[in-house]
Formats: C-alpha cells, sequence, structure tokens
C-alpha cells in the first residue's frame, strides 16, 4: 500500500512539474531537443550583469530559474569573456555603444537585444536605458527561449507605447473580490505588513514579465479604510516588494473619505478642509510610499459619492485630487463610467454628455478612464464615442480581463480578440485611419501621459485565474497594454507556446480554437448586436426577460426593447439619438439598416422580424441561426481539445475537458431561453435547425442563482 501511495504521489509530482498553473506562461519548461540545448548553453555559458542593484538582483534569480528549468544550467556570472551580457547603455563596452545608441532616443524602458560580436565571440547583449528595462528585455529573451527561436541571429529592438499599463483589482478588504472568479483576493490584508507571501513576488514577476507597470489594489467600489494608517503600512509592505519588479501601487480613493475617516462634514472638493486633508493625506502617502502612483476614482457612477453630491463637476473632483499628488508626480484616473440616478434617454450616451464639456479643463495628471464601450463590458459593443471626441484630453482605456458578462468561471473566451477589435476601431477623428489605438497611445493628439487598465481577474486559486485559459486574458491585456497594435494571433501564438508546448501539431489548431472562441460566445450571448440580457445582479446566464427594478436601464427589456414589430434599441436620429456622437463618417454608415455592419445591427436599430439580411433570409432566422452557431462552436471547441491530449498534463487537459462541457450545457442555456423568449414576440416558428429546448420558458425564467460567484457578500 505505501508503494502505490508513494507511486501515485509522484505520478502527480511529474505532472506538477510538467506542467504547473501556478507557473503562468513562466513554465520554463525542459527543453529536449539535444542540439537546441547545447546551442543555448553555450550562449548562456557566461553572465555579465549588475546584481548590485534591487533590480538586477531579480534578473540573476529570473535567469537561475529560467535556465535550471530550461537548460538544468546553472547562470554562471562573470565579466570576463562573457557570452550574454545584460548591461545599462551607459555600461556597455565601448565597442558596442554605437550599436545601441538608437536606445537614448526610445522611450522609458526601451530595451534592445542584439546578437553581435565582442572581441571575435559571439555574445548576446540585451541593453536599456534603466534597470526595469532590462528587466523587460530580460523577460523578452526568456520568451525567445521558451519558445525555442534561433538567438544567433537575435534582434529585438522594442518599447512601450503607453507609459501607464495597470491592473485594477476589485478587491475589498475583507478578500472577497466583486465579478471575481478565482477564489479570494491574493491580498492578505490581515497579515500583511509582516508576511509577504510567496504569491505576491510572484505576482510581480508575472506582471513584469508582460510590461505591466501598476497594480490599483482595492476595488473601484472603495472603502476607505484603505487609507487609514494601519492599512497604509500594509500597502507599503507591498510596494516593497514589487519595486524591484517596475510595479508601482495605486489606490482607488473613495470620494467620501475626509466624512467617513477624517471627522469633516462635508467632501465638498473646493472645500478648503476638504482640499487641506487630501493634501495631508497625500503626504501621508508618499512618506510611506515615495514612488506611489496615484488615485483611481469612481464618483457620482452606482451610487458612489462624488462632486455632483455639492454641485460639483467631474473636473472639480479630478483636478482637487490631482493637485493633492502633483508635487510627489502621482496622477489620478477618473473613470467616466458614469450615469445619473434619474433616468437618462439613453444609458449609452451618458459619459459623452458628461465629460465632452470639459474636454481640456481636467489637469496635466488626469487620466480620465473610459471602458471599451459605453455600456457595461459587454461580449461586443462598438468602442465608446468618447475616444476621438476629447482631443484636448489624455483618455486611459479600460478593459475587463475578468469575465464578468463573457461566463464567468467556466468559459473560454479569449478576450485579447474583443481587446484588438476595439483597438483597431477607426474612430475618424482625424480623418480615416484614426484608431482608437492612436487616441489611447497619444499619437493621434500628441500626449504624453497614456494609460491602459484591465479590471483583473485574480484570484488565490492555485492557477491564478481559475479556468486554465482564463490566464491568457491576464497575459493578453499585459501585452496589448504594452503594444496596442499587436495582434491577438500574434499572443495567442506566445502564449500556448510558453504555457504548454511550442509545437506547431499544438501551436496551430490552440491558435484557431482562441481567435474563435470570443465569438462563439458573443452569438450563443447576444448575437447581432444584442446586449444586457443577462441574469439579474450576479450577471451569470440569460436573463432578456429581466424588467421591473429599481432603475429601467438595469433591465434588459429596456435594451433589446423586442416587441411584435421587432427587436433592437434605435440609437439614430428617430431614436435616442447617441449614433450623433460618433464622427459623421460613422453616423452616416451606421445610420441606415442596410449600411450597419451586421455585428452592431441590434445595437442602433430595431429591426422587424421579417427584414432580410445580406444572405436573403430574416432577422428571426439569422438570430436562431447565430445562437445555434454558438452552440456548435463550442463543439467544435471540445473537439479540438480532445486532439490536443498528448499535448497536455492530465490535470489541465481533465479540468478544461470538463469546464467546456459546462460551457456546451450553458449555450445551450443561452440559445434556448432566449429564443423561447424571443419567440412570444416574433410569433415565428423555430428554424428546423434548432433542436427542441430542453424544458419550458417558464422553467428558464423561474432560475435564480442568489449565490451565484463574482458579487459581494451580503454579510458587508
Amino acid at each position: 500500500m505505501k508503494n502505490i501511495i508513494t507511486l501515485v504521489f509522484l505520478f502527480f509530482g511529474q505532472i506538477l512539474m510538467a506542467q504547473d498553473g501556478y507557473k503562468l506562461w513562466l513554465q520554463y519548461a525542459e527543453i529536449k531537443n539535444p542540439k537546441l540545448v547545447e546551442d543555448y548553453k553555450n550562449l548562456n555559458a557566461q553572465v555579465q550583469l549588475d546584481t548590485t542593484t534591487a533590480t538586477g538582483k531579480v534578473i540573476l534569480k529570473e535567469l537561475n530559474l529560467a535556465f535550471d528549468g530550461m537548460l538544468n544550467h546553472t547562470v554562471a556570472k562573470s565579466s570576463e569573456q562573457p557570452t550574454l551580457l545584460i548591461l545599462k547603455h551607459a555600461a556597455l563596452p565601448q565597442s558596442l555603444k554605437k550599436e545601441f545608441k538608437e536606445l537614448e532616443d526610445l522611450p522609458e524602458d526601451a530595451y534592445k537585444i542584439q546578437a553581435t560580436r565582442l572581441d571575435k565571440r559571439e555574445v548576446i547583449v540585451i541593453s536599456s536605458t534603466t534597470e526595469t528595462g532590462l528587466l523587460y528585455g530580460t523577460f523578452a529573451y526568456l520568451r525567445e527561449m521558451q519558445r525555442h527561436k534561433d538567438l544567433s541571429q537575435l534582434e529585438i529592438t522594442d518599447a512601450p507605447k503607453i507609459k501607464k499599463r495597470l491592473l485594477n483589482h476589485w478587491d475589498n478588504l475583507d478578500r472577497t473580490i466583486e465579478r471575481g472568479y478565482a477564489g479570494f483576493s491574493i491580498w492578505d490584508w490581515h497579515l500583511l505588513p509582516n508576511l509577504i507571501k510567496e504569491e505576491y513576488i510572484d505576482y510581480a514577476r508575472a506582471n513584469a514579465s508582460i510590461g505591466i507597470n501598476g497594480t490599483v489594489l482595492n476595488n473601484v467600489n472603495a472603502s476607505a479604510y484603505i487609507l487609514q494608517d494601519d492599512y497604509l503600512q500594509k500597502v507599503k509592505a507591498l510596494a516593497d516588494a514589487f519595486r524591484p519588479y517596475g510595479i508601482q501601487v495605486y489606490l482607488t480613493a473613495r470620494f467620501s473619505a475626509p466624512i467617513e475617516i477624517g471627522g469633516l462634514q462635508t467632501a465638498d472638493p473646493l472645500n478648503a478642509e476638504v482640499q487641506n486633508w487630501w493634501n495631508e493625506k497625500a503626504k501621508e502617502i508618499y512618506t510611506h510610499i515615495p514612488d506611489f502612483g496615484g488615485f483611481l476614482v469612481k464618483a457620482n457612477s452606482e451610487g458612489q459619492p462624488g462632486p455632483n453630491n455639492y454641485g460639483r463637476s467631474h473636473v472639480d473632483g479630478a483636478n482637487m485630487l490631482a493637485e493633492a499628488v502633483e508635487p510627489y508626480n502621482g496622477i489620478v484616473m477618473w473613470r467616466a463610467f458614469v450615469y445619473s440616478d434619474e433616468k437618462p434617454e439613453d444609458r449609452a450616451k451618458q459619459a459623452y454628455s458628461e465629460f465632452v464639456p470639459f474636454d481640456g479643463k481636467f489637469k496635466d495628471n488626469v487620466l480620465v478612464q473610459v471602458k471599451n464601450g459605453a455600456i457595461d463590458f459587454q461580449p461586443r459593443e462598438p468602442f465608446h464615442p468618447l475616444f476621438g471626441a476629447m482631443p484636448e484630453t489624455p483618455l486611459m482605456m479600460e478593459f475587463q480581463i475578468t469575465q464578468e458578462y463573457l461566463g464567468g468561471m467556466s468559459h473560454l473566451a479569449f478576450l485579447p480578440k474583443l481587446f484588438e477589435e476595439t483597438l483597431q476601431a477607426d474612430t475618424y477623428a482625424k480623418g480615416a485611419g484614426s484608431t482608437v489605438a492612436q487616441v489611447v497611445d497619444g499619437s493621434l493628439t500628441n500626449k504624453k501621459l497614456t494609460g491602459m487598465a484591465g479590471v483583473s481577474n485574480i484570484g488565490n486559486s492555485r492557477n491564478w485565474t481559475g479556468h486554465p485559459f482564463a490566464q491568457a486574458n491576464w497575459y493578453g491585456f499585459g501585452r496589448l497594454a504594452w503594444n496596442p497594435e499587436l495582434s491577438a494571433k500574434t499572443i495567442a501564438e506566445e502564449w500556448l507556446a510558453q504555457t504548454f508546448t511550442p509545437d506547431p501539431e499544438f501551436v496551430k489548431p490552440m491558435t484557431s480554437l482562441l481567435l474563435d472562441s470570443r465569438e462563439a460566445v458573443v452569438n450563443y450571448m447576444t448575437p447581432l448586436g444584442l446586449h444586457h440580457i443577462m441574469a439579474e445582479g450576479h450577471h451569470q446566464g440569460p436573463g432578456p426577460w429581466v424588467k421591473d427594478l429599481g432603475r429601467e436601464d438595469w433591465t434588459s427589456v429596456y435594451y433589446h426593447k423586442a416587441d411584435s414589430l421587432g427587436i433592437g434599441f434605435d440609437r439614430t436620429s428617430t431614436g435616442s439619438g447617441a449614433l450623433a456622437q460618433y464622427a459623421p463618417e460613422i453616423e452616416n454608415a451606421y445610420k441606415n439598416i442596410e449600411t450597419t455592419p451586421q455585428e452592431y445591427l441590434l445595437w442602433f436599430h430595431h429591426v422587424p422580424w421579417d427584414y432580410k439580411l445580406d444572405n436573403g433570409q430574416t432577422l428571426w432566422y439569422n438570430l436562431a441561426r447565430k445562437y445555434q452557431d454558438g452552440v456548435e462552436e463550442v463543439e467544435a471547441m471540445i473537439n479540438t481539445w480532445q486532439d490536443m491530449k498528448p499535448y497536455v498534463g492530465e490535470q489541465v487537459y481533465e479540468k478544461t475537458r470538463m469546464l467546456l462541457s459546462i460551457q456546451l450545457e450553458e449555450a445551450q442555456w443561452w440559445r434556448d431561453s432566449c429564443l423561447l423568449y424571443f419567440q412570444q414576440f416574433s410569433n415565428k416558428e423555430m428554424p428546423e435547425f434548432i433542436p427542441e429546448a430542453k424544458h419550458t420558458l417558464d422553467y428558464y425564467e423561474s432560475i435564480r442563482d442568489r449565490y451565484a460567484p463574482g458579487i459581494k457578500p451580503s454579510w458587508d
């Protein structure tokens, strides 16, 4: 019996060593090709590196970890005839400085990796003008090794196109996570500042490896207590742990904090006592954390306090906080996700209406943080009309990495495809080719302060993100924050090769699976421009019937407007007029049903059920066809995954297989319930390709899941 137990432990230990979800895309798996191992060992025989700095020490640690895993090789550190040089530009041998001179003209933290010759020897040089740039360059070099690339001709020059590349954690102080699907928060506030967990260091490593340089530690629905001294000591401990990896910490500031923890009677941003309170609070924070990044603020949205409570504007609130952090080079990220407590004409219009009049009036250290779409992280939305409409204001993109509306913890949806779609959309702000990416990276209007934020999908699950393939969304966000011009295909190939295997027999079919996965989700959830038809509150599963809530624009019926005549939200001049917030080129193209792209049809138009689309079939037929396509696409994903079994560890294979089976069941649930509901209004027969629903519409409408994950528990 004892021998059997030992064998079981050895078996599972080998699986974990071969493919451990905790290691994310930094697996550093053993390379089996003897020739490649020999070549890599020769090129990395002697490493010259300055380890007198904290960042230099973590670079050496990462090299040892990587070389041990991939090559069974230990770093030999030496300045005598090195084969790998990792040096700042100023420290390069004189004969190499000219070859790397371009670094002096590139943005901060740019790096260059070059296979070259030094003293008649073949060497590889990683150089930058900054320590953090050397770290980024090292991770890029290890990325090439993990992908089994030929290093002998290596030549990579890269620089971040966006300055502030942040994760936004929606983590609460009780360790719950709003819209979190991977367990509790990794921040163990009760044990900080005295216990620095290994996870904090590995979190920093993972972020640095993809160029993320900042993290907002707490929820945008903030607790003021994070700003008290005892919590600031805890924040300081995290900042100290992250600093060698080039990561700054930020905090969400609750606008009413001067009242809740400051003892004041008001939080009016034009009140001198309030201004002084924030000035003193900023001074206190920077005393603890000299490189504190600044504040993220959610104000006057979904019941959160803000300057509007006092008859003041968003500019008044943002600029007051910006003045407090300005002496310390801090910034304020002011979220544009706002909608009033009163019924709006169209919720999609409100952010534009509230912020465009203030274009150019925010202080230079304020970024207005805008969601990718005007409603709320839907499976598909047109890009937010603010992008391109505020040329005098830096706009920071906010993407949601956690899958609040795309299946939560159970669905495989490769979000870099969504991110790419948004970033490559044309705003026409300065004519054709004025992409959202160019707005965000500042190149369109010459902005120096730029940013991209991703709402984190990280929890204390062993593999960080719950679903094994949700890691790809964290990875992809970081890569796009570094370079918003990267393709989703490139990102998929990189992640797959590093996380599993670079074998083309695996990477090629799985790249196709990833690139198609998000469209599958759109098809079985919200095809043809439908949006916001999920279940109430927790947003898990379908709920096109949701109505009679506290606000009309919290309901599903408000958005799909299905009736006997048709379905969809008219946002043209005959409806809400929201289409007019886009450039004339877009308005002219989308104002007619005939010229509106099919994927946005029901977003901008109320379309008759009998209206014929380009394929000659009616809207009802095409709506049903899309729902069925989504189900069939999940079935195809399952078949592809079955073929991948030889390339992945047993545990990750089985977990993904079971999750895909759940995804198929839920895709069928979406299809059946939505089509049964909409059939009431269309009065059409189900097309023959739609199988009989497993349950009645009454059954689907009766489903309640009050304990679905991802929302704030009732005890707080």
